[in-house]
């Protein structure tokens, strides 16, 4: 497996998925950016009625949650930052810009793939058949992303270490 594939891979989700990922990405970080902006020494309803009834917390008690609440908001954190990367790869790949698209055409390997509607099906050297979604707003064609694509038999190109990511031979299309 080569490991520039499996990060194009990775990367390849949310552009081809954009319209899902801008507002998945955009919900999830004002969730994730308030939870990790929370001030480490500040006391909830409870702690303040413990602290009223008597019932105070022991030294190690309170240093153990000052640490574990340091490593929740530094998890926060990366996560927020993981968001934002999808949200602006989803914003790139609605406008159009090829974020992966000519990596996978240029590396990827032909295959006869069948559109149906919104998905295409092909099979990959291997054997194995994948049906996978053609976005609407985000299709997976490269290089002419405009192009019209007919319903029928067209050429695709995959990557053989991950076929999910895949885009549609705008170059080889029926005329």
């Amino acid at each position: 497996m080569n490991l520039m594939d499996t990060l194009v891979w990775l990367v390849n989700f949310p552009v081809t998925h954009g319209y899902a990922m801008v507002f998945i990405a955009g919900f999830a970080m004002l969730g994730l950016l308030s939870q990790a902006t929370r001030p480490i020494g500040a006391r909830s309803r409870l702690s303040t009625i413990r602290a009223r009834e008597g019932l105070v917390e022991s030294g190690s008690d309170r240093r153990s949650r000052v640490v574990i609440a340091r490593l929740q908001r530094l998890f926060f954190r990366v996560l927020a930052v993981v968001m934002g990367a999808g949200l602006v790869l989803g914003i790139l790949g609605l406008i159009g810009v090829p974020v992966t698209s000519a990596y996978i055409h240029d590396n990827g390997q032909p295959a006869v793939a069948t559109v149906d509607g919104d998905w295409v099906r092909f099979t990959t050297a291997t054997g194995v058949e994948y049906t996978l979604p053609n976005d609407f707003f985000t299709p997976s064609m490269y290089p002419d992303r405009d192009a019209w694509v007919p319903s029928g038999d067209i050429v695709v190109r995959y990557l053989p270490s991950h076929p999910q990511a895949y885009v549609i031979d705008t170059e080889q299309l029926p005329d």
